[in-house]
């Protein structure tokens, strides 16, 4: 929970406010907007106290902070109601997970509730109470992986359910029991409706996971911005070869996808012609930053 005592000195007046641990990773001002902001690009404050419609999304900030730096003065019945509906769902069967992790800079992960097993795309950060809620709707049968930076506690996933973990070969350095590897650029169907992608770039390993035809899961590789109004790649934070990323961008050019589902940022819905010509603007973009 966050500290009283560390409250950010621009915090708005009122019932939420964000502490000085922040580390800026974006997942407060994704999930709630309306209530909070990055200050001076360092860390995030609460610059508009949220109305009763906005405590919602603002509560389900406060549960996804990977540091633990959203708190309240005093919670309210919305709080249990929050966190008794996370996982909550985002598309027809497709679920964020909240509860964000410091170990994978905040980063997003999703749950798929799926007929033939459940799937974890990438991990949260591990909790009894959600791991209970995840094992009443079913449990996890495949965790995808989509790079090195967010597997987060995948491994206490994997002993919670038994599943089996894929990740490519060349972002397995961390651990050394994934159960299933991909490996080079060849695109794959892992199961009926699930495609893996390889997308070098953001590290030499990262993929993206199709879902459907249309739930694209990106990790850090694509993302949409609220400030350029279109989606882009994180080119400050690239760790393996940026020009090596756009290659990867171009890829996406092939398939059809209506959601881009990401690892930072919030998710972004439009229709596939919209979505082709993002991604032209993207590589646009990419080329030429």
């Amino acid at each position: 929970m966050a500290n009283k005592k560390l409250k950010h000195a621009k915090n708005t007046q009122g019932n939420f406010f964000v502490d000085t641990t922040c580390i800026d990773c974006g997942t407060c001002y994704w999930i709630a907007p309306d209530t909070f902001q990055r200050y001076e690009g360092e860390q995030s404050i609460v610059y508009q106290q949220p109305d009763e419609k906005k405590r919602y999304d603002s509560y389900r900030a406060l549960y996804s902070c990977p540091t633990n730096s959203i708190g309240v003065e005093s919670r309210d019945e919305i709080a249990s109601e929050v966190i008794e509906n996370l996982p909550y769902e985002i598309a027809p069967n497709i679920f964020h997970t909240g509860y964000h992790s410091p170990k994978s800079f905040g980063a997003a992960s999703y749950f798929i509730k799926n007929k033939n097993g459940n799937i974890l795309v990438d991990s949260p950060r591990f909790n009894k109470k959600l791991a209970n809620k995840i094992r009443g709707m079913g449990g996890v049968k495949h965790q995808l992986l989509s790079h090195k930076d967010d597997i987060a506690d995948t491994d206490l996933f994997h002993e919670e359910f038994n599943s089996t973990r894929f990740i490519h070969k060349d972002d397995a350095q961390k651990t050394s029991h994934y159960e299933r590897f991909f490996e080079g650029e060849e695109v794959k169907e892992i199961f009926p409706g699930m495609l893996m992608i390889p997308v070098p770039g953001h590290t030499k390993g990262s993929v993206c996971y199709l879902y459907q035809e249309k739930y694209l899961f990106t990790g850090d590789h694509l993302a949409f911005s609220k400030k350029l109004n279109h989606l882009y790649a994180f080119k400050t934070a690239c760790w393996y070869d940026f020009d090596k990323q756009i290659e990867s961008v171009e890829r996406l050019l092939n398939y059809s996808f209506e959601f881009v589902l990401p690892g930072h940022g919030a998710p972004y819905k439009s229709n596939t012609d919209r979505m082709k010509k993002q991604l032209e603007t993207c590589i646009e973009w990419m080329k030429n930053d």
